[in-house]
C-alpha cells in the first residue's frame, strides 16, 4: 500500500504554474510544511465591485481580502491569485493581501453625489470572515460604515465568526438593513475537513444560524458546490437541518472547475479519495459537457444531463418540503443618507 503525505489543513497540497509566467521555478524540496501564511498590505483605488454577470442577483460585491485561508479544494476564486503574480494553488491560501483602507473607500463610495444605494454583498470573490479577520478586523469596520450611513448589506461566508459582529448585525437588522447565509455543501465532517480545512463545522454554523435567527437576523444557505459522488447524497438532509434552525432562504450551485481550479481539485480528491474519484470527475463530466469547468453564463448553473436534471429536481423537492412559506425580505435602501452622515459629523 502507498503512504500518502498530506499537508495538513490545506486544500491545495502544492502550487499550479501561473497561467500567466513565462518562466517558472521549481524548487529541489518542497517547503510547503514549514511556510507560513504571509499577510501583505496593499492599496487598491476603488473597494466596490459592479457586478455585470447577467445570471446573478447582485449589483455590487465587496472583497476586504484577496486570497482566502478557508483553503476550499474547489473554490472558483484561486485563479484570480495569478492575476497578482502568485499560484492559485497553496500561493491562494498562504499570500493573502489586505486591504486596511477598504473602510475609507466605501466611506467615499457612498459619499458619491448621484449614487444610488443598492445592497452590497461582502465576501462576492473570499471570505471577509476567514480567519484573518479575527485580527484585521476590516469586515467589522466595513459594517460599521454600513450602519453609519444606513446602506443594505448582505454576507456570505463560512465562518462563524461572524457572530463576533452581532451587536453591529442586530442594529443593522433593526432598520432591515444585513441578510447573512452560511455556505454549507456538506455535513459530513470528515469530508469538510478535507476539503474546506479551515472553516468552521458544519454543526458551529447550524448554531450560528440558530443565534442570529433568535436576534431577528435573517439568515440563508448556500448549499454549494453541489459535487455529484460525493456530496450530493446530502442534499435534502442539509436543507431539511438548516430549515429547522431557522434559515428563511437557500441556494445552490452545481460545481464547477475553471481554468487551475480544476488542477488543483483534481490532485485533492485522488489524494483524499482516491476509491471514487474517477467517478466523481466523470459524473462532472457528465454535466459540463465532457468538460470539468463551465464558463457560459447561466449554462454554467443549469448544468446538462440525467445527473444535473436529478439535482435540480432535489432541491425543488427541498422547497416545497421545507421552504415553501418562507422567503428573505428585501433590504432595505429608504434610510440612506448618503453624504449628509458627512456634514452631520461636522457639528
Amino acid at each position: 500500500m502507498i503512504e500518502r503525505h498530506f499537508i495538513k489543513g490545506q486544500g491545495a497540497q502544492q502550487n499550479e504554474t501561473n497561467r500567466f509566467d513565462r518562466y517558472t521555478f521549481e524548487p529541489e524540496e518542497e517547503t510547503f510544511e514549514t511556510t507560513k501564511t504571509t499577510f501583505t498590505e496593499v492599496f487598491p483605488k476603488t473597494i466596490v465591485n459592479p457586478v455585470k454577470s447577467p445570471d446573478l442577483r447582485m449589483e455590487y460585491s465587496l472583497n476586504p481580502y484577496q486570497g482566502c485561508e478557508h483553503g476550499c479544494s474547489y473554490c472558483f476564486a484561486r485563479p484570480t491569485h495569478e492575476y497578482w503574480g502568485f499560484s492559485a494553488g497553496l500561493d491562494f491560501e498562504r499570500k493573502i493581501m489586505v486591504k486596511k483602507n477598504a473602510p475609507e473607500l466605501l466611506e467615499k463610495f457612498f459619499q458619491k453625489k448621484n449614487y444610488v444605494p443598492q445592497p452590497i454583498m461582502l465576501s462576492g470573490n473570499t471570505d471577509c470572515y476567514q480567519p484573518a479577520e479575527r485580527h484585521f478586523e476590516i469586515t467589522r469596520k466595513l459594517l460599521q460604515v454600513c450602519l453609519d450611513y444606513r446602506h443594505p448589506v448582505s454576507i456570505l461566508t463560512k465562518n462563524t465568526l461572524v457572530l463576533r459582529d452581532l451587536d453591529l448585525l442586530t442594529a443593522l437588522a433593526a432598520q432591515h438593513l444585513v441578510s447573512v447565509s452560511f455556505s454549507i455543501p456538506t455535513m459530513d465532517e470528515n469530508i469538510r475537513r478535507k476539503m474546506e480545512p479551515r472553516t468552521s463545522s458544519a454543526s458551529n454554523k447550524i448554531k450560528a444560524i440558530e443565534v442570529l435567527t433568535q436576534n431577528q437576523i435573517p439568515v440563508g444557505v448556500m448549499v454549494a458546490p453541489v459535487i455529484p459522488g460525493l456530496t450530493s447524497d446530502e442534499s435534502l438532509n442539509i436543507l431539511k437541518t438548516v430549515s429547522e434552525a431557522g434559515a428563511r432562504s437557500f441556494g445552490y450551485v452545481l460545481v464547477r472547475l475553471n481554468d487551475m481550479v480544476a488542477p488543483v481539485f483534481v490532485k485533492w480528491i485522488e489524494a483524499h479519495f482516491p476509491d471514487r474519484a474517477q467517478k466523481v470527475l466523470n459524473l462532472i463530466r457528465s454535466m459540463r459537457g465532457g468538460n470539468l469547468g463551465e464558463k457560459r453564463y447561466y449554462e454554467r448553473y443549469k448544468g446538462e444531463g440525467n445527473i444535473a436534471e436529478l439535482i435540480h429536481n432535489t432541491f425543488a423537492l427541498g422547497k416545497r418540503k421545507y421552504f415553501s412559506d418562507r422567503e428573505m425580505p428585501v433590504l432595505s435602501t429608504e434610510n440612506f443618507t448618503g453624504s449628509r452622515t458627512q456634514q452631520l459629523r461636522l457639528f
